[in-house]
């Protein structure tokens, strides 16, 4: 890999707008001194949906370097698209504007996983567009839901999860006045890209691009495809190349981990088990895996996790109900059974292991009996981490058939197991009170 010289204005750009501060902790301060002191972040802004840019600040100087502003949105896959996209384009001169107005193009990394966070990849579409500057839509939204995005926008470019490597191209024929659309769903491999890391200390490395799941509620599938794992050689010299370059978290990421090398004859636990032979003081954190695929490899993956110094106690695996009847309607492919035998396989093993999980409530045609199965559920195996959603219908997926249940019953059942896990989250972390 090539790496990008870091830039100190990339500091500003990652910090706004991110659906995930936990990459950089400052994101929440700041966040808060904007509220705070009602202002922009931006110094050269007074009102982020009304400023206006004159004619003559749209002109570049000959002698001077184009620059971008780029922001990122969503999921830890979506943040490596945006470090990649960076680093890409600084290396081929480009400079990192202060901010979206000082910027000769601007770049939005966009997330489409729920209809919330849509809400949000509009207003700052609007908001960017406003500005006056050549545009380019990257992320999982513009590969989605084109029709959506080219309404907000039909000026501005796009670029899909799988067309990075046509970052330049498209951006310079954005600046010379083209609109150029690239979301076909390429054959490339996200490994030895040039990058900018929001974090200093932490690689982010794409492991695969897609799934083999058809899950009826998910979006992101549209938009990424069909699983296309990168080799292990490949993965294990992009971490031995970022680790030269002071990486000390290796945080390894895809749509869906656990179905990771099904389609090139291997698995997660021998990719993982050639990380952690990797000389070197650092550790490996593992994102989200589907529990359909671990119930063939918990075993050995326990196993791995126990006794590797390298790999955080930290595991993702997403339940979204314990209704066996839901699971199905969701074509998760998983049980509920399946999950809570995970969990013990894993704290019988490792006790002190962090457990995250994510729930759905109100999916269609979900009764007062499956809800209950999931409150039972969450109650017996008390998952460290639960991010819990509303039902949220996104355009394309087959879960836009089902009958929708009211949204006041909805409101209900999210209430009350934000209660229930609001109990069991302290009730785990007080386990680390006093444990240095």
């Amino acid at each position: 890999m090539v790496a990008a010289k870091r830039d100190e204005n990339f500091n500003s750009i990652s910090r706004f707008g991110s659906l995930k501060p936990k990459l950089i902790d400052s994101i929440t301060l700041l966040n808060k001194d904007k509220k705070k002191n009602n202002k922009s972040i931006y110094s050269e802004e007074k009102d982020e949906d009304s400023a206006k840019v004159t004619t003559s600040s749209n002109l570049l100087n000959k002698e001077q370097k184009p620059s971008f502003w780029i922001e990122g949105y969503g999921c830890t896959a979506s943040f490596a698209d945006m470090e990649m996209i960076a680093g890409q384009l600084k290396n081929n001169g480009f400079e990192i504007a202060n901010n979206p107005y000082g910027a000769s193009i601007n770049l939005i990394v966009t997330c489409s996983v729920k209809e919330k966070t849509e809400h949000r990849m509009i207003h700052r579409i609007k908001s960017l567009s406003k500005i006056n500057k050549p545009l380019v839509i990257a992320g999982c939204l513009p590969s989605a839901d084109q029709k959506l995005v080219e309404k907000i926008n039909p000026n501005a470019s796009l670029i899909g999860p799988n067309s990075i490597n046509n970052t330049i191209e498209v951006v310079n024929s954005t600046l010379n006045g083209q609109k150029i659309v690239s979301l076909q769903n390429s054959e490339i491999e996200k490994i030895g890209f040039p990058k900018i890391r929001i974090n200093p200390i932490i690689s982010i490395v794409e492991i695969a691009s897609g799934c083999l799941s058809e899950c009826s509620f998910c979006q992101t599938k549209l938009a990424k495809g069909d699983l296309k794992s990168y080799r292990v050689g490949k993965i294990i010299n992009q971490i031995k190349s970022d680790l030269k370059t002071g990486t000390q978290e290796i945080w390894l990421t895809s749509t869906d981990n656990g179905c990771y090398g099904r389609d090139i004859g291997t698995n997660l636990v021998e990719l993982l088990k050639e990380c952690d032979e990797i000389e070197g003081n650092f550790k490996i954190r593992v994102g989200m895996m589907n529990p359909m695929y671990l119930k063939n490899m918990i075993i050995d993956l326990v196993d791995l996790y126990s006794k590797s110094s390298n790999l955080f106690k930290f595991i993702h695996i997403p339940v979204q109900s314990g209704s066996e009847r839901v699971l199905r309607k969701m074509k998760r492919g998983h049980t509920a059974k399946t999950f809570k035998e995970i969990v013990r396989q894993f704290r019988q093993n490792i006790p002190d292991v962090t457990i995250a999980t994510d729930i759905i409530t109100g999916f269609p045609e979900e009764t007062d009996e499956d809800f209950e199965l999931t409150v039972n559920m969450i109650k017996e195996t008390e998952p460290d981490i639960i991010n819990s959603s509303k039902f949220s219908s996104r355009p394309g997926t087959s879960a836009t058939k089902l009958k929708r249940i009211g949204q006041d019953i909805m409101v209900q059942r999210s209430e009350k197991l934000h209660r229930i896990i609001k109990y069991i989250s302290k009730k785990r972390n007080s386990r680390w009170m006093n444990w240095e």
